[in-house]
């Protein structure tokens, strides 16, 4: 087989970010590092532009509110959404909450995950009172539809599943998980976070209820993210968190409440968040989401492909995953291959990645994890093997 070409710089953005350096930063599924743009936008936002929003009538605030709006509008467009469709939170973690927590039930309570999900999308149904039915994987770490299809019964709400797996790198058939869920009149929560800085997203062809992405796995700000939902289904959800921005009238009687997404979103919101947001949104349209997505998939399939060939190295997941490669050396724990390698220039996660029920099924206690940006080259894989090869110095 011939082995896959080396990456160079091909999207020529490694010099955008300077936290870099000779740094081989391979940790951008747990938070991307930010291009100038980015940074540029926010520091602007808060030495030349900032005042609050939806409140003052003097023009700054007016500039600042509309800037905080076109920023809702670019990321409700990345998705293929609306802006009246799409909810500021403190990121998909506060989005699943959101959903759990205020979704009618009518009298279904189970909902129905995967065995690959990322704890935000279990913890927050089960603070919900829901009851999980659990979808089993694939032998090589895809959700099975087919096992979703004969589990879904009358009584499940909500499916919720990762778009792709923030360890396996795998890519759900969306489309499928929307039909399977629809047939029984439930819906579908997508869980977007390993998705969107990935690959590109279309709600309308997916077909889904919900989907919820955060802005710093996105080149984006922490502290900010999102919740698109359809409108019909968000003017059905009661608020979840009252207080300033979010009401129409209050007396000590009862209030009443603005419409969504302003009903979701009480107290001062994160503005320059928003517009750190609007910032790499803008910054991954220039580059495409698909350019993105085939320069992540060739690291990938060069990464996979090294790892493969050194002896006693374990990896994990589709050959076709999406910007995450897995891995493990054999009688070393993962946090002491992530020490070496941190000493060698290279940074991975290591743990089990906010998915202990996919370690069990992995048969293990947690994984190193190389996961790629759009500024990752080839320099960062020969690096990674270097430091794995001297992983197997120290433990031989």
């Amino acid at each position: 087989m011939n082995a896959p070409a080396r990456i160079n710089s091909a999207l020529n953005v490694r010099d955008q970010f300077p936290a870099l350096g000779n740094w081989h930063y391979l940790d951008s599924a747990a938070t991307a590092q930010k291009p100038q743009a980015v940074i540029d936008a926010i520091t602007g936002a808060y030495s030349r532009d900032y005042a609050t929003v939806h409140r003052g009538v003097y023009e700054r605030s007016a500039s600042m509110t509309d800037a905080y709006e076109r920023s809702r509008a670019a990321a409700s467009k990345l998705v293929g959404g609306q802006p009246n469709e799409l909810v500021f939170t403190r990121g998909a973690t506060e989005a699943i909450n959101l959903v759990a927590r205020t979704l009618p039930k009518d009298g279904r309570s189970r909902v129905l995950l995967s065995q690959l999900e990322h704890h935000s999308n279990i913890v927050p149904w089960q603070l919900a009172g829901f009851e999980a039915d659990v979808v089993p994987l694939t032998p090589d770490g895809q959700i099975d539809l087919d096992a979703a299809e004969a589990m879904l019964t009358e009584e499940h709400c909500i499916v919720g599943f990762a778009h792709v797996s923030n360890v396996l790198g795998s890519i759900l058939d969306a489309e499928r998980a929307a039909d399977i869920a629809h047939s029984k009149g439930a819906l579908l929560l997508l869980d977007g976070c390993q998705a969107v800085p990935r690959t590109s997203v279309n709600i309308g062809k997916i077909g889904a209820d919900f989907y919820a992405f955060s802005a710093h796995k996105l080149y984006g700000p922490t502290g900010i993210g999102c919740l698109w939902g359809r409108a019909e289904l968000l003017a059905s959800m009661p608020p979840w968190q009252g207080g300033g921005a979010m009401i129409e009238k209050v007396t000590f009687e009862e209030s009443t409440y603005l419409d969504p997404p302003a009903r979701f979103e009480a107290g001062t919101p994160h503005i320059v968040g928003a517009i750190g947001l609007h910032a790499a949104v803008d910054w991954v349209e220039s580059l495409s989401l698909e350019a993105i997505h085939a320069h992540e998939c060739a690291l990938v399939a060069q990464t996979r492909d090294a790892l493969r060939g050194i002896d006693g190295v374990t990896v994990y997941g589709p050959d076709d995953s999406a910007g995450i490669v897995s891995f493990n050396v054999d009688g070393v724990h993962p946090h002491d291959t992530a020490t070496i390698l941190d000493d060698a220039g290279v940074a991975v996660r290591a743990g089990h990645h906010c998915a202990q029920p996919l370690m069990r099924w992995l048969g293990v206690e947690a994984t190193a994890r190389a996961s790629f940006a759009a500024h990752s080259d080839s320099s960062d894989i020969d690096a990674l093997v270097k430091g794995i090869e001297q992983v197997k110095r120290v433990f031989a």
